[in-house]
């Protein structure tokens, strides 16, 4: 639930708190964090804090006060962020969801927090190593928590050098159980979807064939603009993943791929690869590098690899088309995998596991729901989706 003030609530005290940006942050790829944040309120019956505004002079004070004199408590005493949540409950964690490490302070604006919440924790989504060259970022208030979980694997040695903080690669994830096709998976009517970033000779080739051939569907963007707002992340999430339920393949590139001014050339997975094969897609493309990927996604066949710069990216989906026994293998693989491996829930208690919290029996039953489908999908023959 979404709410601007916090109410004392003894009876039925939630035990996790959770600080989000979604009051001021709009952007397509933010929506991925908000429905992290939904399964972990509506496992725990936590309260969600999102403050409507990122409070800018408010910051640029904290800042400046924080670079002249290094100390985060003068300049806390020095920036004029509002008080806008005292804290009544006491709370097992506190939990700060955002996709930069430039959001961290908006704990300001939450009175008491230092004394009411146990534990403090934050997940930074993203982050690159060329960002730890601005000299700025140790000044960020890290310190005001107790572990840091970065969505970006390279980053996470960097991030405990930094701040000294123990510090853990918390991966992307879907909700499963809604980007799941079955067990009545819909016709599959989009041969292709590509959606966010894409190699441009691929799409080219993929929109020849569209053009050309009438019973050729293919979906991509066609908007060009980087802000890319959303009006309701929930029903983003819920039309990308009846989207990618009736895409029999799916185009997938590494994070951010196209912009390595940005990342220094690594490469990072992208929610794109969890999403594909939550749905059941085929994913062609190209597996980020390194040994994160093959860790998680360690089942036969989870990408179909294609260089999309180079190799005929219609000849391999040819070549698919011709053995509908080994695509459906595929799709229903990754189905099951995403299922045990990649919902939201394991993220979670990944989280509660570094401060010895006990999963709630929600977490446990969602869990025990997940396998129990997993198992069906696998051995019951389940309808196939053309």
């Amino acid at each position: 639930m979404l709410i601007d003030t916090l109410v004392e609530n003894k009876e039925n005290a939630p035990r996790i708190l959770v600080i989000s940006v979604r009051g001021f942050r709009f952007q397509v790829a933010n929506c991925v964090l908000y429905e992290f944040e939904d399964v972990i309120c509506g496992l725990e019956g936590a309260q969600l804090y999102a403050p409507k505004q990122e409070f800018n002079l408010a910051r640029k004070l904290y800042r400046l006060a924080k670079y002249a004199t290094g100390s985060a408590d003068i300049a806390s005493a020095i920036a004029p962020f509002p008080a806008k949540v005292s804290l009544e409950n006491e709370y097992d964690l506190l939990f700060v969801v955002c996709d930069n490490p430039w959001q961290l302070h908006l704990l300001e604006t939450v009175k008491n927090w230092r004394d009411k919440c146990r534990h403090k924790a934050c997940y930074v989504m993203e982050t690159w190593k060329l960002n730890f060259d601005d000299w700025r970022l140790a000044h960020e208030p890290f310190k005001n928590f107790d572990h840091i979980f970065a969505g970006t694997s390279h980053c996470v040695e960097t991030y405990s050098e930094v701040t000294g903080l123990p510090a853990n690669y918390l991966a992307p994830a879907v909700d499963a159980l809604k980007f799941c096709p079955y067990p009545d998976p819909p016709q599959r009517m989009i041969d292709v979807c590509c959606v966010g970033r894409r190699p441009e000779e691929t799409h080219q080739a993929l929109f020849q064939r569209s053009q050309e051939d009438d019973d050729f569907f293919y979906y991509y963007d066609t908007v060009n603009n980087k802000k890319l707002h959303v009006g309701n992340p929930r029903e983003h999430r819920a039309k990308l993943a009846k989207l990618l339920q009736r895409s029999r393949y799916n185009i997938a590139t590494h994070a951010r791929f196209d912009a390595v001014s940005e990342t220094g050339g690594f490469q990072e997975i992208g929610s794109r690869y969890f999403e594909a094969v939550a749905s059941g897609t085929v994913l062609i493309g190209m597996p980020p590098m390194g040994d994160v990927f093959p860790r998680y996604f360690d089942w036969e066949d989870p990408i179909v690899k294609v260089d999309l710069f180079e190799e005929d990216v219609l000849g391999v989906i040819q070549e698919l088309n011709a053995q509908p026994d080994k695509v459906e293998s595929i799709r229903r693989r990754n189905v099951v995998n995403s299922l045990l491996k990649h919902d939201w829930v394991y993220r979670w208690k990944d989280v509660l596991s570094k401060f010895d919290l006990e999963p709630s029996l929600a977490v446990i039953e969602r869990e025990r729901h997940l396998q129990k489908l997993a198992h069906d999908i696998a051995s019951v023959d389940l309808p196939v989706a053309c």
